[in-house]
């Protein structure tokens, strides 16, 4: 690999945009797409290795092609370090998500508490500064505290994560659909959110609700008809569970 390609590809990468690296095989002739303009058959390639997140051998008039797609990391930002969190954190990493808790509350955000996942306790609108959700991440706002989860929404909506959830009733949902109103949310804005958070699967424990949140945001990501956001039902409370250590 040249080493203008190689660089432009640390850079790709580093942005967190996604690229794909396109080698010829007969010449060793490369590309970077969809930076670089390419047949349309060849971004075709590309973009169905991106979606696949395989690799792939393809031949287009008569040449061979090794497609290598580079995507952003997977992540879930999760904003509060309580038990729900703790439920989702060892399905994240099987299922190829880094899971990122944001919580300021020091008692909260502990390794002890959460081991192995990485803690940020910067508070949210800062730590939403820093980690720029992008279309590979999804946000999870879990401590019914308007302080801590309104800032996550907002940054959140004001970015192209491909997930959005809450925690919270119907009642509580109301009231924070107001406050985001109030920061300039229209209705098209608010309606990403999925609230209440996971699928309906009655879920009343801990686990119950990280196992619903979890394949929320499976289907999500895979474009599945439970992934859509759903109106919250008045019966739906599932808001005493994992706000306190």
């Amino acid at each position: 690999m040249k080493g203008e390609t190689l660089a432009r590809l640390q850079a790709e990468r580093a942005a967190q945009r996604a690229v794909v690296l396109l080698t010829r095989l007969s010449d060793g002739a490369q590309h970077l797409w969809p930076q670089d303009a390419v047949p349309d058959a060849l971004a075709d390639a590309a973009r169905d290795a991106l979606g696949r997140e395989k690799g792939a051998m393809v031949t287009l008039d008569g040449e061979a092609w090794f497609i290598h797609p580079h995507n952003p990391p997977l992540r879930i930002i999760v904003v509060g370090a309580v038990h729900i969190a703790q439920a989702m954190a060892p399905m994240a990493a099987p299922l190829g998500f880094e899971m990122i808790v944001v919580d300021p509350r020091g008692a909260f955000a502990t390794a002890e508490r959460l081991p192995g996942l990485t803690l940020n306790t910067d508070w949210p609108d800062d730590a939403m500064a820093a980690l720029k959700p992008d279309a590979r991440s999804a946000v999870v706002t879990l401590t019914h505290d308007p302080k801590l989860d309104d800032p996550a929404l907002d940054a959140a909506l004001r970015s192209e994560a491909f997930y959005i959830g809450a925690l919270g009733s119907r009642r509580t949902h109301a009231k924070r659909v107001a406050r985001l109103r109030d920061l300039g949310h229209g209705d098209d804005a608010i309606a990403r959110i999925h609230a209440p958070v996971g699928l309906d699967i009655e879920a009343v424990t801990a686990p119950e609700i990280a196992l619903s949140v979890m394949a929320e945001i499976v289907a999500a990501r895979r474009g599945a008809a439970l992934g859509a956001p759903r109106p919250a039902a008045p019966s739906q409370q599932r808001v005493s569970i994992g706000i306190t250590a």
